[in-house]
């Protein structure tokens, strides 16, 4: 029965089985399974002595029915019985034996083969840009760590232990059975056909119902997860239709019950009526066998032979009739995870890459031109789960850009939404590498730097802040992993958040939920700049870091931000020009070009572009002052000052 059902399983791949796989992926399979050769030699050698033992066995029972049906003397006779049973006794023992060891060694090489393809998809894949992660769907690249590699391990410990142990096992029984009895032999081949026929169209049936029931399941998973998310909820919370939601994921869940039901069903058919062609097939054997042993042709104890071997000529037959399908799915997990791992990282550490000198750092930029990479250059179609990647050619955004922020100076960056802002941002940390021209820091072009040497140097806070769904110690820690309770404590409450932490039954150890949303906006914020504060960066950006806080929460962000700029290079984006007056330099980013550049004063007195951003935002009442308090981290608030005495006004 359990071979039925592994038949069954079988033959319904085979409506999905892939065609062909790309050149190549064979040896490229052999460079992750070399280091497991030896063990892996020895798991196929216990497969073949597995399979050489399964056909022993009804050879030796064969042999003793023909001993207690010659009737010679007693004595010898039970001997010549004990010790054949003897035998099929100790090849059951070692078949057990050998099935313990051969499978030690199948999970050792298949849990080995799944850590080496999860470490090298997980690894490459931390190395691609952010625009990588933009395209791609979560689920699908989560898929390759997990699905895919599964399949492609089973190519190593499954399939090819199947195919082998199915090619040895059936050679052996045929070469028996047609030295037994070839007209039986014969008759067993004759069958095969009204054997394998019904498994194939069934299997048909089966897959059809399968994917359809993986689609809808595929589907609820995805409402599920979208919805069931803080920002989803809160969406479908606000603007939703809650009932209908229900009614649509009812739907198919009752959907899937009823394919469940019907897969069920056909699948007992199938079952049953290979069954029944096997033992019709019994039938005929112990028919024809039993005729021929009566008339004396050959012995009755070779039809208990042929009876017990024709399990073993079955199976491994159909077995290997789909071993192309097994094959070419497992060839193609691997294929799919190759299709990760050949996508090339755009952002590379060159070889001797340097490390920044101490002291504080200037960042400037010189003739930047900058367009985002192509779907084609960082993503596959399959990722993005859509039929063709879109094969529109990305424009140049940034054209000629040209800036300078002195060791310990604060750059602001103002202009119209979409003018290029946080794009300048991003080049800094090298999130992306510019296509000409060159970001520098400290003098050295950051492609030259290593990757190391641009994380311990430069420090983002988003609009956004993202927090990991884990404890605040944790979270915190992940900016300096060497940082002890203390500096934690001593962070977050320079990072203003001292009475929150005093006010959590857990401390340290609270969990801050997916994406931080136990936390309001404005602490979620200020756990990103106490993170920033471990960290220690020479240089801060800030893109839009009180965007979407209210009052209040902003002002304590902005505080905490005090403590960040301290005595460090600051480059700030933000759409509140009351926010920036102080810096040292603004510069007006539109279309992608610097347009303006100057101090406030300057720009104001200057009467262009900053100027008539200005006016917009204080239309409604105030003069060309604002009539607003200086955030803490842009001046002290003394008329006149400009900010690059900062430091000394804080301190003091």
């Amino acid at each position: 029965m359990d071979r039925a059902w592994g038949m069954m399983r079988g033959v319904a791949r085979g409506a999905d089985a892939p065609k062909s796989v790309r050149k190549g992926t064979i040896p490229r399979i052999w460079t992750f399974a070399r280091p497991y050769r030896r063990w892996l030699l020895a798991f196929l050698l216990l497969t073949v002595v597995s399979a050489t033992i399964g056909v022993l066995t009804p050879v030796l029972a064969g042999r003793v029915v023909n001993t207690i049906v010659a009737r010679g003397e007693v004595s010898a006779a039970a001997g010549t019985v004990l010790g054949l049973a003897g035998g099929i006794a100790a090849l059951a023992v070692l078949e057990a034996v050998v099935g313990l060891v051969s499978r030690w060694f199948s999970s050792r090489i298949g849990e080995g083969l799944i850590v080496d393809l999860r470490r090298a998809v997980f690894e490459h894949v931390q190395r691609m840009p952010i625009a990588f992660f933009t395209r791609t769907r979560t689920g699908a690249l989560v898929s390759r760590l997990n699905n895919d590699v599964m399949g492609a391990q089973s190519a190593i410990t499954s399939t090819l232990a199947s195919v082998l142990s199915n090619a040895v096992q059936l050679a052996l029984a045929l070469g028996v059975m047609i030295s037994l009895a070839w007209q039986v032999t014969l008759l067993a081949l004759l069958l095969l056909p009204i054997f394998v026929l019904p498994a194939r169209r069934m299997g048909r049936t089966i897959a059809d119902l399968r994917r359809e029931s993986a689609d809808l399941n595929a589907s609820m998973s995805t409402q599920m997860t979208e919805r069931f998310s803080a920002p989803g909820a809160t969406l479908v919370k606000l603007f939703g239709r809650p009932e209908e939601e229900a009614r649509d994921f009812g739907e198919r869940a009752e959907r899937v019950r009823d394919i469940g039901v019907r897969t069920a069903m056909v699948s007992r058919v199938f079952v049953t009526a290979l069954s029944l062609v096997s033992a019709l097939a019994q039938a005929l054997v112990y028919g024809l066998g039993g005729y021929l042993a009566v008339t004396g042709q050959i012995e009755p104890g070779t039809v208990v032979t042929l009876a017990l071997l024709l399990t073993r000529l079955y199976t491994p037959m159909t077995a290997l009739a789909n071993a192309r399908v097994d094959v070419m799915t497992a060839l193609v997990s691997f294929e799919r995870v190759f299709e990760v791992l050949d996508l090339k990282p755009m952002i590379t550490e060159r070889p001797g890459a340097a490390t920044l000198p101490d002291g504080p750092v200037t960042v400037r930029l010189r003739d930047v031109r900058f367009g985002y990479p192509n779907a084609e250059q960082v993503s596959l179609a399959s990722l993005e789960e859509v039929a063709v990647l879109d094969n529109r050619v990305n424009e140049e955004v940034l054209h000629g850009v040209d800036l300078d922020v002195g060791a310990g100076q604060l750059l602001a960056l103002v202009g119209s939404s979409g003018a290029g802002k946080s794009t300048l941002a991003s080049l800094v940390p090298r999130l992306y590498d510019v296509e000409s021209g060159g970001v520098e820091l400290s003098g050295i072009d950051v492609r030259d730097l290593t990757f190391a040497a641009v994380r311990g140097a430069v420090g983002v806070v988003t609009q956004d802040g993202h927090l990991f769904h884990d404890t605040i110690r944790a979270n915190l820690r992940y900016a300096a992993p060497e940082a002890s309770d203390a500096e934690i404590v001593d962070a977050v409450r320079r990072a203003r958040l001292g009475d929150l932490l005093d006010a959590l039954p857990d401390g340290l150890d609270t969990v801050v939920g997916e994406r931080g949303y136990r936390l309001s906006g404005g602490e979620r914020q200020r756990l990103t700049i106490a993170r920033l504060l471990l960290a220690r960066p020479r240089v801060v950006i800030l893109d839009e870091a009180t965007a979407h806080l209210d009052s209040e929460s902003e002002a304590a962000v902005q505080a905490a931000l005090a403590e960040a700029l301290v005595g460090r290079t600051a480059i700030v984006i933000a759409h509140r020009l009351s926010t920036i007056r102080a810096a040292d330099e603004i510069a007006v980013v539109e279309q992608g070009r610097i347009v303006e550049r100057g101090t406030h004063g300057e720009l104001l007195a200057r009467g262009g572009r900053y100027a008539a951003l200005y006016r917009t935002q204080f239309a409604d009442g105030g003069d060309e002052l604002g009539h607003e308090p200086l955030p803490p981290w842009t001046g002290c608030g003394i008329p006149g000052c400009t900010g690059r005495h900062r430091e000394e006004h804080l301190v003091g």
